[in-house]
């Protein structure tokens, strides 16, 4: 690989700077609420330089987040671990730069023959 970053890149081994250094060493987003896979996430339209800490990956899931994506798709897209992208979704949240549709959960309980269901579906594959 040639070209500007491509020093922090090997062909063989991949990205030469580990995830943690994404996240300053963070596991967890700095917002108390976590991102399931299948949350929905769209920019909040507000301007990302508002805030300095907003980083080259943050700006990245901006621009891919202008048409809602779920944190699953962006995390594929960065090629970033879910860890990773929860963090630096948590980071944007907390600067109101994303707003998040999270799943509805429904109150009905799993029964019996719908996991058979779901069994017989994935048998059949």
């Amino acid at each position: 690989m040639t070209g500007p970053g491509s020093e922090w890149l090997d062909d063989e081994a991949g990205p030469l700077v580990r995830s943690y250094a994404l996240t300053r060493g963070r596991t967890k987003p700095a917002t108390r609420e976590g991102f399931e896979m299948i949350a929905i996430i769209a920019t909040a339209g507000t301007a990302p330089f508002a805030s300095p800490n907003v980083w080259p990956e943050h700006l990245a899931i901006l621009e891919l987040c202008v048409r809602p994506l779920s944190v699953a798709e962006i995390s594929a897209k960065l090629q970033l671990p879910l860890v990773v992208t929860r963090v630096l979704l948590g980071d944007l949240l907390d600067n109101e730069l994303i707003v998040v549709r999270r799943p509805v959960r429904e109150d009905r309980p799993i029964n019996e023959h719908l996991l058979r269901e779901v069994l017989h579906g994935l048998e059949a594959l």
